[in-house]
Order: C-alpha cells, then sequence, then structure tokens
C-alpha cells in the first residue's frame, strides 16, 4: 500500500508527512487551517481543508489505503460521522493516535491490559476497535517531546511543578514517526500499543534539568502532595515490532 492520508498534519502529521514522501508513498495531510494550506503544500503535500466537526464530506481526502489519524479532538459525534465515511471509503486501515493519558494513576506499571479511564479519547478508541469495515491500529503515545516541544518551557517560572516524587513518561517526535513507518512497514493492525521510552526518571529531577539546561530558574515543586503516578510500558511494541526507541535515554537531551 502505498497511498496514505493523514489527518491532522500538526506537530506529529507534518514531519511524518514529509517521511512519507521521502519514501514514495502518494500522500494527502489535512489541516483544519486555511492558512496553513499554503505551508503544507509547499512541502509538495496535497492539502485538504478538513474539520471533522463540520460533518462535512471528504471523499476526496479518504481516497487512500491507510489513514493515520493525528488530530487532538475529542468530538465522539464528530468521530462517528468521519467513521460513517470511512466504512464507504477506500481506506483499509487506520492508525488511531490517542495517549496515555487513557491510563488512571496507579503508583504502578501500566500496560495495554490496564483498564483505561472512561473518557471520550477511550469512547472513540472503542469505535473504531469495534468496526468491522476496516482494520485499526491505536497507538497510545507517551508525553511528546521533540522539535518545538522542549520539557524546558513546559512549566512557567514560578508554578509550582506537581508530584515531583512522580516518575517521567515520555516519547521523542521522532520515535513516534519509526513507530507508525514500522507499524505498516509490518502490517500490524488490529491491535493497541502504548509507546513510551524505557526511561522513566523521578520527576524533580528532570524538570531540574530541563529548566536549568534553558537558563530558567531552578523549578519549585508541590511538595506535599500525596504520590499519584504510573509508568508506561512499551514492552509489547518492543516485542511484537521489534522496536528499539532512538530517543530512550532521556537524559540525553540535556548533554548537548
Amino acid at each position: 500500500m502505498k497511498n496514505i492520508s493523514i489527518l491532522g498534519c500538526g506537530w506529529l502529521g507534518k514531519p511524518l508527512a514529509t517521511s512519507f514522501l521521502e519514501e514514495g508513498y502518494t500522500l494527502k495531510g489535512s489541516t483544519t487551517s486555511e492558512e496553513k494550506i499554503a505551508i503544507l503544500e509547499a512541502l509538495e503535500i496535497e492539502t485538504y481543508l478538513v474539520d471533522i466537526s463540520e460533518y462535512e464530506e471528504y471523499d476526496a481526502f479518504l481516497n487512500a489505503d491507510i489513514l493515520v489519524i493525528a488530530i487532538t479532538s475529542k468530538d465522539i459525534d464528530g468521530f462517528e460521522s468521519l467513521i460513517q465515511q470511512i466504512e464507504v471509503s477506500p481506506v483499509q486501515k487506520v492508525i488511531f493516535i490517542s495517549s496515555t493519558s487513557v491510563y488512571p494513576n496507579l503508583n504502578a506499571v501500566v500496560t495495554e491490559d490496564t483498564k483505561p479511564k472512561d473518557t471520550p479519547l477511550t469512547a472513540i478508541e472503542e469505535m473504531f476497535r469495534q468496526n468491522n469495515c476496516f482494520e485499526t491500529t491505536i497507538i497510545r503515545f507517551a508525553g511528546l517531546f521533540g522539535g518545538e516541544r522542549d520539557p524546558g518551557n513546559w512549566f512557567s517560572d514560578g508554578r509550582k511543578i506537581p508530584q515531583p516524587r512522580g516518575y517521567v513518561n515520555l516519547i521523542h517526535q521522532e520515535d513516534c514517526i519509526e513507530i507508525i513507518h514500522q507499524i505498516i512497514d509490518h502490517n500490524c493492525w488490529d491491535t493497541t500499543f502504548n509507546a513510551c521510552a524505557d526511561h522513566h526518571p523521578i520527576r524533580s529531577d528532570f524538570y531540574t534539568l530541563a529548566k536549568l539546561r534553558k537558563d530558567f530558574t531552578t523549578p519549585e515543586f508541590e511538595e506535599h502532595e500525596v504520590l499519584s503516578y504510573k509508568i508506561v510500558s512499551s514492552e509489547k511494541l518492543q516485542e511484537v515490532l521489534g522496536y528499539a526507541f532512538i530517543h530512550n535515554d532521556l537524559f540525553s537531551m540535556f548533554k548537548s
């Protein structure tokens, strides 16, 4: 399959689109912003204006073998309408980008077998998972960094950072892109993967280094909270795909 559409050419979707173009895929991309159309077209991305909450028809955009859904919308009705259109489109495979935020803080390791919270995102996941008209693989990405997303900028000076004794769960943009490629290359469908670096430093250690690296003041932390955390396991992803993380040492970003 060499025909891919990416719903949402933002922080992840735009570099993902260019990576597919470099490999010779026929590529369509979408944005909800008219101002971004020219930017995407300059990258040779065949660009469509798509907002699933508008309940319009997207026949041309959905003329693809594989659809990657990389939008942050939690509009259940909008996704229902989108799924109805996918059902009658040429799309055979879907990659749905989700988040490890679906897992509760259990003060333990969470895996794909851990029961998620009851949220709009998990409801949308289930809509895709239960549909028999196409095959869906769901990727639950941990906290995203890389590109313009720098952990040193995530907490403004003077704001106390919560859960200093909790653990960091992050994944780099380059790993996100490579994992999507490998799912397609391995023809790995109808499953759910967590995707998170194996390195889980203590939050106080990590964010202190992240702040000082940006020449910000040493951060303050909420010191009197009840401990609440999770450690996201990507063991399934690594076993099934044979995947080795590109950015597995989160402290390496502080060594340059």
